[in-house]
């Protein structure tokens, strides 16, 4: 199959691309810049282009069997005005251009993966929330409500949309896990606020499985929790990081009113979370390489 990827030089977007290309598919990057990727791997087309304007990249799209929609921002920054625009308008923008550009496959099958996020769930305690639960509160919630609608319009060109909906991805090469070990480098690694609050995740190589999976079976359609099975409360992520790096976890909780000192609004993201599993995938089947959250530190920092 031909696959258009956005955010394909990213962390996860770079593993997905290899192994795309490893199953023999055709993948088109689309790159801001294609310095540094003169020496494509076998099956691998970069193509520069901003995703978030419009632009003949968008002619691209057009003969794609498959686009995969992994661009935007970062959200680990302290939230200001300025970055919840830049964290919003890098993925509303890219999505509705996607849009645009599916709107000449009319008629034609053609997959579309949208990124979203358990955000869209909002802040709950205990809860356990699938694929069923509704949308919550707050500025993650917003803007993953907003980034699905956008990509649900492609349906009216007979797109098939599947809203792909992130935990937190752990991953060697960057991502959330890269910041979470630091303080545990200097001995202070510590639950933050109570440290009951729940941790949704998933293994960088369970994430790409699953895109693999799900582009393969051509079946699944709407949201999909991308998430371990195993979600575990920030106390007891605490304890597995400091077991595994070998670091005792004595230091005191951090404050809350740190965290929002520090990060501003996004304090309460990393404060409060939610309980998510993945419903959709285990009723189809879908087997992850690393369920529990042990298990996967075990490999990504043993």
């Amino acid at each position: 199959m031909k696959v258009f990827i956005t955010g394909g030089t990213g962390f996860v977007g770079t593993t997905l691309t290899l192994k795309l290309a490893e199953e023999g598919h055709e993948v088109t990057v689309l790159t801001r810049s294609v310095k540094g990727h003169t020496a494509a791997p076998q099956g691998v087309l970069y193509v520069e282009g901003d995703p978030t304007q419009k632009g003949p990249w968008q002619e691209r799209v057009a003969d794609q069997d498959v686009v995969i929609n992994l661009a935007g921002a970062s959200i680990f920054m302290r939230w200001n005005d300025a970055a919840k625009k830049l964290i919003w308008d890098s993925r509303i923008q890219t999505t509705k251009n996607l849009v645009e550009a599916l709107s000449a496959k009319k008629g034609e099958e053609v997959h579309l993966f949208s990124t979203s996020a358990v955000g869209y769930y909002g802040f709950h305690e205990d809860e356990v929330l699938d694929e069923s639960s509704p949308s919550g509160e707050g500025f993650l919630a917003a803007l993953s409500r907003e980034w699905e609608s956008t990509a649900i319009k492609a349906k009216d060109y007979g797109v098939h949309v599947i809203l792909m909906r992130f935990g937190i991805v752990l991953g060697r090469r960057g991502g959330a896990l890269q910041q979470m070990i630091a303080p545990f480098k200097w001995w202070v690694g510590s639950p933050l606020g109570s440290g009951n609050q729940w941790f949704s995740w998933i293994h960088e190589q369970d994430l790409v499985a699953v895109f693999l999976y799900l582009v393969n079976q051509k079946k699944t359609d709407g949201a999909v929790n991308c998430t371990a099975p195993n979600p575990v409360t920030n106390r007891e992520l605490t304890r597995l990081l400091g077991e595994v790096m070998g670091k005792p976890t004595f230091m005191p909780a951090v404050p809350g009113f740190v965290m929002n000192l520090m990060l501003g609004e996004f304090g309460s993201v990393l404060l409060k979370g939610q309980r998510v599993v993945p419903k959709k995938l285990l009723d189809a089947g879908f087997r992850f390489s690393f369920p529990d959250l042990l298990s996967a530190l075990n490999d990504l920092l043993g």
